[in-house]
């Protein structure tokens, strides 16, 4: 359990903020035994769709929080993304895996609130003491703790403060961060149908964005009952005419009518790339959209955070127990925002492709699209670099890679990894564990997995990757990144025990 320093009525973390990146923070840290409250300016959950898609590496955070086989059957997979203009004409085709490096299918179509709805409960049931219609009004911190005053006049006093508050960040502003603008900005109206026949799709394509110079739109499936019509606005000022209903009916017809769905709300937002300026102030954090905002081409905005979620998890457990100093949450931002920056400049640079609203340059966009099209021998795959410098073994090539997930069998059981020896973190070795010192990993925390006869490589994900590489042995953060790898397991096994040892003074070095 975590060991508590300061008054007893002062909690180990405060969120800020109770969208899925906060739930996601908050349920982490108190499974890991810490005292988690969180501060959400709402009466209730939001219960309004707002992210759309998560990915394999965000479905293996939601088994780990054990609620993956709940959300299956309310997802959509999708398998393909279509970028197409305004004739119809098939520009870009994105390809995604059945079954992805995380073991979870690369690409899942939601609807919001079924996630949040699963969140909250996880939350509820670790012990996060959720405190709703509580806007933060202020913030002040000391060299032992942060101070949080909400609206009713309440007051939180917390070890450390993540806050997860959006992209108008109460906190962002009250610590004065400024925000590096990527030049990317255009508002569009979003409008979102509830199928009249649940799980029954009247034919809506599930994932296209259409290029079209006079209106550039985009379809997403929201899972089995849900679709999403966006479309690119003029000015944002337009919105106030092109919200009525019957202008959006007419937007969407010929591909959905009020006998298939409901229109269940229409909303404008302005489509950003912001990055803070600092994602750590003293003993506050930043995460999610409040740290960073990017287009949503890519569907990569929750992921973004709840990758944030991870990253800071694991780093505050080990702060909050008196392991480490807290000199390594300074690794939060080099290792996290040199992946953001790159989904961003991705997300812009296909948004700019789509957005192109002159007709003369859109049909140059459309010729030279077709041609490579034409030219090309398969669909194009879509892959992110892996993290920035931060807590990973010295001058290995494989440190900061996301790393893959295979089923296993062990003891009888079958299934993922995860779910058959755990999470946190791993030390996977293809052969004997000849010299390493098992003990001392297992005091460490370190789950050490030897492939062969005790753990089963089933389908050879491990093989693979490990003849990938060239190496013998893996270590694997509890953020699912790749702490390093090596042909000696022994030198592995203790670079890592050396990192994980309390108060481990190289961390101030990094």
């Amino acid at each position: 359990m975590a060991q508590h320093t300061l008054e007893s009525n002062t909690v180990d973390v405060a969120v800020v903020g109770y969208g899925p990146v906060g739930m996601v923070t908050a349920a982490l840290l108190a499974r890991a035994g810490h005292t988690v409250t969180v501060v959400e300016r709402y009466e209730g959950l939001y219960n309004l769709p707002r992210a759309a898609i998560f990915d394999d590496e965000t479905m293996r955070t939601f088994a780990r929080l054990g609620i993956a086989d709940r959300l299956l059957p309310k997802l959509h997979v999708q398998r393909t993304y279509e970028w197409r203009n305004g004739a119809g004409e098939l520009l870009i085709e994105h390809e995604f895996a059945e079954v992805g490096r995380s073991g979870w299918a690369e690409w899942y179509m939601m609807y919001q609130p079924d996630l949040e709805t699963a969140l909250d409960d996880v939350c509820r049931a670790t012990g996060v003491q959720v405190r709703l219609g509580r806007a933060v009004t202020d913030v002040s911190q000391s060299p032992q703790a942060v101070e949080l005053t909400t609206v009713d006049g309440g007051f939180l006093r917390a070890r450390y403060v993540v806050a997860c508050d959006g992209g108008n960040s109460f906190i962002r502003q009250a610590l004065g961060i400024g925000q590096e603008d990527y030049g990317f900005a255009e508002p569009w109206m979003v409008c979102d149908f509830r199928f009249r026949r649940p799980g029954v799709n009247p034919g809506v394509p599930h994932a296209v964005q259409v290029g079209d110079p006079l209106s550039p739109t985009s379809i997403i499936s929201l899972g089995p009952d849900h679709h999403r019509f966006s479309f690119m606005l003029d000015v944002e000022e337009d919105f106030c005419t092109e919200r009525d209903p019957d202008r959006v009916w007419a937007r969407v017809a010929g591909r959905l009518s009020p006998d298939d769905a409901e229109l269940i709300r229409v909303a404008t937002y302005t489509f950003r790339s912001l990055i803070a300026e600092r994602w750590r102030v003293g003993r506050v954090l930043l995460a999610g959209d409040a740290a960073h905002q990017m287009p949503p081409f890519l569907g990569q905005g929750m992921c973004s955070g709840i990758r944030d979620a991870q990253n800071l998890a694991f780093k505050l457990d080990r702060v909050l127990r008196g392991d480490w100093s807290d000199a390594v949450l300074d690794t939060y931002k080099s290792e996290r925002e040199p992946h953001v920056s790159a989904v961003i400049e991705k997300g812009i640079e296909l948004g700019r492709m789509q957005t192109v609203r002159d007709p003369v340059k859109a049909a140059e966009r459309d010729r030279d699209m077709l041609a490579r099209r034409a030219t090309a021998e398969a669909p194009e795959a879509i892959r992110f670099r892996g993290l920035g410098d931060g807590l990973f073994a010295a001058d290995d090539p494989a440190r900061g890679i996301l790393s893959r997930q295979g089923v296993v069998e062990h003891g009888g059981r079958r299934g993922l990894l995860d779910q058959i020896v755990g999470d946190g973190f791993h030390l996977l070795i293809d052969g004997t564990a000849k010299g390493v010192d098992a003990p001392a990993l297992a005091q460490a925390g370190v789950t050490l997995v030897v492939l062969g006869p005790d753990v089963h490589d089933i389908g050879g994900t491990y093989s693979r990757w490990f003849a990938e590489l060239g190496v013998r042995a893996l270590a694997v953060r509890p953020d699912l990144y790749v702490f390093g790898a090596s042909t000696d397991p022994a030198a592995l096994a203790q670079e890592l025990l050396d990192t994980l040892r309390p108060q481990n003074s190289a961390l101030a070095e990094r």
